[in-house]
């Protein structure tokens, strides 16, 4: 037997015992789903016996910690986010369960509609809905308050975040213009992402999701507005200016909106948001962090 299908069926079995664990049913199917999010996989369960008919399970593998860049933290458990974001109401998928010791959860399926994916097949006015929809969360998101044992509210979009991005766009962004970065380019690179960072600390900071793009939100099909989006990636969660998440979900490197349907979605938010940025102040956070955030999947990509 193959290591990589020992593996899966190694996987199979630890998210049949989970289901067996939470749910006291045996399932029927496991479809492991395509591709991996770092170490973390999904698989689509079928489930016998009473409870919900179909789930996704997320297994989360140990990391390295050797293959994290210097300073920033890794990512806390989907537990407890998950749960806070459920209690207030923000829409998030149910848990029916989990396999702690083999970092199993089982999940609400949602579907595999991306908000993303979704977009691209509507019309404008269909498109402008999700968006608002999705938009009109981001101050939801920030009136939770920290409620004492949530890891989130401890991290932050910090120096080390943005020195990160910096390094990246110096690494591969310089080289790509066709020759090796002078020190001098990679220390003016250094000095901008500096100061994006400096304004980002004197910034108000509330709860953001960290990566709220489209990909990032399913659209539940046949469900009416309201009750059709599910956030999903939460673990990564932080606090960080009221402008991040909207930087996420309307400078997307996947989904390019039209300039004035960007700024009808800011203006109509900026004044919901709990701290109510001056529309000068917010426009520059928003742009400065949107710099840093492109220049960043910019090396990436």
């Amino acid at each position: 037997m193959s290591a990589s299908r020992a593996e899966e069926e190694a996987l199979q079995e630890s998210i049949r015992c989970a289901v067996r664990r939470a749910l006291g049913a045996e399932p029927t199917r496991i479809d492991l789903l395509p591709g991996a999010l770092g170490l973390r996989r999904f698989a689509r369960v079928w489930v016998g016996g009473e409870g919900p008919e179909r789930l996704i399970a997320r297994v989360d593998r140990p990391e390295d910690p050797a293959g994290r860049p210097p300073g920033i933290l890794p990512e806390p458990p989907l537990e407890p986010i998950r749960s806070l974001l459920e209690r207030s109401g923000l829409p998030v998928p149910a848990r029916y369960g989990a396999g702690e010791v083999a970092g199993v959860e089982l999940l609400e399926d949602a579907g595999d509609l991306s908000l993303a994916d979704a977009a691209a097949e509507a019309s404008d006015a269909e498109r402008r809905s999700l968006y608002a929809e999705a938009c009109a969360l981001v101050p939801r998101l920030q009136r939770i308050e920290d409620p004492g044992d949530v890891e989130a509210f401890s991290r932050r979009l910090d120096p080390a975040t943005f020195a990160y991005k910096a390094d990246l766009f110096c690494t591969h962004s310089l080289a790509a213009a066709g020759t090796s970065p002078t020190p001098a380019a990679a220390a003016c690179v250094r000095r901008a992402f500096d100061a994006i960072a400096r304004i980002a600390a004197d910034a108000p900071l509330r709860l953001a999701h960290r990566d709220l793009q489209a990909q990032n939100i399913l659209v539940i099909e046949g469900a009416s507005i309201g009750a059709r989006l599910r956030l999903i990636d939460l673990q990564g969660a932080l606090l960080a200016p009221p402008e991040y998440d909207l930087v996420c979900l309307l400078r997307d490197s996947y989904v390019a909106l039209p300039e004035q349907e960007i700024e009808a979605h800011l203006a109509r938010v900026r004044p919901q948001l709990p701290d109510a940025p001056e529309p000068d102040e917010f426009a520059r956070r928003f742009d400065l962090l949107a710099l840093a955030r492109k220049a960043k999947d910019h090396a990436r990509f």
